[in-house]
């Protein structure tokens, strides 16, 4: 899925006031209230585990109607999240360029856009699925609104080890779409990118810290020193590993999942412990260079979840 920045410079308003968006500029701005980019790797933990429930290929039918109905769900959380947050949002750099902010479309319209996102949603996997997933779609859609983004990201330093419990979901969405109950090994990989979130979001919260300062949202980066947030990213990332290497026993996979899960977490540890070793001589983003560890992060979930799909189609 390719990204379309609806906040681009040609949407500001330049020196003789604000210009008339156009429909495509207002499409686009709805589109980018959905955080596609966050959907495609909610997406990315969705589908691998509907494959590995399947022990297969799964029912095209099936996947479809559960890729719709998790696309749904996510861009209606993502946008309660951004008319929540609009406040903060048109603060900081790293968001202040989104369709609130730059009032390309009202609080009230964007209000309306993410229920009917998760109405429709929840139609979709209850009907097309079944009804547990579209039970815990609607409970993920709920914790990240109402725990994460309304009561625990603007008053704790753990609003994203709890709060990414919503990340977790689609896990078990995709194994319940395929089997209707749920079990162990959904549990396992929901477990796994539980701690592969502290590690992923403090790499982006180093990076962007000022920023969140200056809103006050208690990131774990605006609080603590660069030191004490990447020996927690340390810790966080060696449970993950060792997490993710349960699957094997519990699931009893082929080789080729434990293989890739050493592998991988073999990398991902070694910039773990890169960013704790510079985090150790100074504080600055030039030094500290978090970003490295954050797109690492991406690459590290994406291919291990590749290989929970492959891994039972070779075994």
């Amino acid at each position: 899925m390719t990204y379309v920045d609806p906040t681009s410079p040609e949407l500001l308003a330049d020196d003789e006031g604000p210009q008339r968006a156009t429909f495509r500029d207002v499409v686009m701005a709805y589109v980018g209230l959905t955080k596609p980019r966050v959907i495609e790797l909610l997406l990315l933990t969705t589908v691998p585990v509907m494959f590995f429930a399947a022990r297969g290929v799964p029912p095209l039918g099936l996947v479809v109607a559960t890729v719709i109905g998790g696309t749904l769900s996510a861009g209606s959380a993502s946008v309660f999240n951004c008319v929540y947050d609009r406040d903060i949002d048109e603060q900081m750099r790293r968001t202040r360029r989104r369709a609130l902010p730059r009032h390309i479309v009202t609080p009230a319209a964007a209000l309306v856009f993410g229920v009917v996102l998760g109405v429709l949603s929840t139609v979709v996997l209850a009907l097309w699925v079944n009804p547990l997933s579209a039970v815990l779609s609607v409970s993920a859609n709920a914790f990240y609104v109402f725990v994460y983004t309304m009561l625990l990201k603007r008053r704790t330093t753990q609003n994203i080890v709890w709060g990414g419990i919503a990340g977790c979901f689609p896990a078990l969405i995709g194994w319940t779409a395929v089997t209707g109950e749920l079990s162990w090994v959904p549990i396992v990989l929901f477990a796994v990118v539980f701690f592969w979130t502290p590690p992923h979001t403090w790499a982006l919260a180093l990076r962007y810290r000022e920023d969140y300062a200056q809103v006050d949202v208690p990131m774990l980066p605006v609080v603590k020193s660069a030191r004490v947030v990447a020996l927690q990213i340390v810790i966080y990332s060696w449970v993950m590993v060792a997490t993710s290497l349960l699957l094997w026993p519990v699931a009893s996979t082929g080789l080729l999942y434990p293989i890739v899960a050493v592998v991988l977490g073999a990398v991902f540890l070694a910039q773990a412990h890169g960013l704790h070793r510079r985090a150790k001589t100074s504080d600055e983003l030039s030094v500290l260079q978090p970003m490295r560890l954050f797109h690492s992060s991406n690459l590290y979930l994406s291919l291990l979840f590749v290989a929970v799909a492959i891994d039972p189609l070779l075994h």
